[in-house]
């Protein structure tokens, strides 16, 4: 049995969808399975990291667990449930913030994973990192400003990341989870090519048929007023990454095709995959 934590979610409810295409035996867990609308082959389960109590039944048979953390989440609790429970390997969704071999990380959302990765590895439990900076989905945050009108504004418009299609990272949780040669490793995932946040606007435009254009904020304006109902710390660190890329290529590599055996999705092939999410 595979189960997977953090199933509704973008990454987990495609990583059910590709382990049930795998024919791989799946369960899901999540706190509300009334509205879970996963496919009926999968187990779907209640339970909560929250609350400890709910975790031993979800676990009970399963041989390994894809896990996707909300920032801050403690992930204690399951650890030593799925120590008790021998589950054998466990595929964590970190970030490509961390800096390997680092002691200290630059900032806390780099800190955070990189504390979780180093209890996975106490655990004794078999495990695979996926670091991810930069998923695509990153810009349906666009798709309410297209509502009013041909313009996109947001802070950071020339920094460059290469994107990644939340379907390449459900497909290499999949091959992680039931395939052998991942234990102790950890991928870095990005996308085929390195593209601006405009040329990422522009793809959008193009997709639409519409001619959209990018207005850059000031992100110190745009970070104090986001800081008034959200962590500070977690938005200092993810302004911090996008300004530092700013004015030079992201790194791309072939990890999701050495893993799936096809090239990463295009960022074009991502926008034309969530068109209805932008109203085209």
């Amino acid at each position: 049995m595979y189960l997977v934590i953090g199933a509704t979610a973008h990454f987990g409810r495609q990583a059910v969808e590709e382990l049930v295409a795998a024919g791989a035996p799946v369960r899901a867990l999540t706190r509300t399975p009334e509205r879970a609308e996963l496919p009926e082959e999968v187990d779907v389960v209640r339970g909560d990291l929250t609350k400890p109590e709910t975790l031993p039944a979800a676990l009970a048979g399963v041989e390994a667990a894809f896990l996707v953390l909300q920032y801050g989440m403690d992930v204690a609790p399951l650890l030593a449930a799925a120590g008790q429970a021998g589950v054998r390997r466990l595929v964590f969704l970190s970030s490509g913030a961390v800096v390997p071999g680092a002691e200290r990380q630059p900032d806390v959302i780099a800190q955070y994973h990189r504390d979780v990765e180093r209890a996975i590895e106490a655990s004794g439990i078999e495990w695979t990192f996926l670091r991810l900076l930069f998923p695509a989905i990153n810009s349906l945050t666009f798709a309410m400003q297209l509502q009013g009108g041909d313009v996109i504004r947001a802070p950071y418009a020339e920094a460059a990341f290469s994107a990644v299609h939340e379907r390449d990272v459900a497909e290499v949780v999949a091959r992680t989870l039931i395939g052998g040669g991942h234990a102790g490793r950890a991928y870095d995932l990005t996308g085929p090519e390195s593209l601006t946040q405009a040329q990422q606007v522009g793809i959008l435009g193009e997709m639409l048929g519409r001619p959209l254009t990018v207005e850059d904020l000031d992100p110190e304006v745009v970070l104090e007023q986001m800081s008034r109902f959200m962590d500070p710390e977690f938005l200092a660190a993810l302004f911090g990454l996008m300004a530092q890329a700013v004015g030079k290529p992201a790194p791309v590599n072939d990890v999701i095709e050495q893993i799936t055996g096809h090239p990463a999705r295009a960022y074009a092939r991502w926008a034309a995959d969530h068109r209805a999410d932008f109203g085209g």
